[in-house]
């Protein structure tokens, strides 16, 4: 084995986990030899994984998320950097939507703060910084990502194959977005999330790198590296700032953020 794939054991790879993400069965830890080594066959194999995902019955890539941008995430996680995944047209919803649990194989939820981009992030200037990112935002809203734990046990399972499974993500539900947000502090921001009314937890902005729009830079200079930016219309999801609650029976999820219309999702 080398000390890098080879666009074949790339193809086998992506393959491998497309097919967990579209079957009904839990995804097993990979053989070795499919196993990406480093951050960057991770990126890799994502990219084929959601050319595949997409031709098969997702449809186009709509938005990105970024994943461990938290204290509590990291750890949770054991994973020290942020991670970048892409989300599918066919997995966002709107505010209220109704998804059966029966969709998932172990669906939980995270508080997030999005945002809508409105200029494509070309990065042509170099890295973005939290300052430049602003001028690419045209709306900011709150946003639940659904996330999946489809494996036998991911904790087997190494970053950069996490990494090219978009990290969990099965997608989001939006809510209205706020298009006169210039005035809104990210970085104080409060996010609550309640499961059938009742408050679970609660998180900060600046529990996100700091500010959220560090993640924001560091995923559009990321993107931007990889070839293929961050382009208008689409949005971004900055990460969460409660652990994830994963749902075990039908409930309620709403999250409230100070200043941003408040978004719920119901499992059946």
């Amino acid at each position: 084995m080398g000390p890098f794939m080879d666009e074949d054991k790339i193809d086998l790879a992506a393959h491998f986990i497309a097919r967990g993400r579209l079957g009904p069965s839990l995804i097993p830890q990979p053989p070795d030899d499919l196993i990406p080594k480093n951050v960057f066959e991770g990126y890799a194999v994502q990219a084929e994984v959601n050319r595949v995902l997409r031709i098969a019955k997702l449809g186009p890539v709509v938005g990105h998320k970024i994943g461990c941008t938290t204290n509590v995430m990291q750890n949770f996680l054991e994973i020290d950097h942020p991670c970048a995944g892409e989300i599918f047209d066919s997995t966002v919803y709107s505010n209220e939507t109704e998804l059966s649990l029966s969709k998932f194989s172990n669906v939980g939820v995270e508080c997030e703060i999005a945002v809508r981009i409105g200029s494509d992030m070309l990065g042509l200037k170099g890295q973005f910084t939290p300052e430049s990112v602003r001028r690419s935002v045209n709306a900011i809203m709150a946003g639940i990502e659904l996330v999946d734990d489809r494996y036998e046990d991911y904790k087997q399972l190494n970053a950069p194959t996490l990494i090219a499974d978009n990290f969990f993500n099965v997608g989001v539900v939006l809510g209205e977005e706020l298009k006169n947000w210039q005035n809104l502090n990210l970085q104080s921001i409060s996010g609550i999330l309640k499961l059938d009314g009742i408050e679970i937890s609660k998180g900060h902005g600046a529990d996100i790198l700091g500010n959220p729009f560090e993640a924001l830079a560091w995923i559009a200079s990321h993107r931007a590296k990889l070839g293929v930016p961050i382009l208008a219309g689409s949005f971004v999801m900055l990460g969460s700032v409660v652990q994830t609650i994963f749902i075990e029976k039908p409930c309620r999820i709403d999250i409230e953020f100070n200043g941003l219309a408040p978004v719920g999702v119901i499992f059946t």
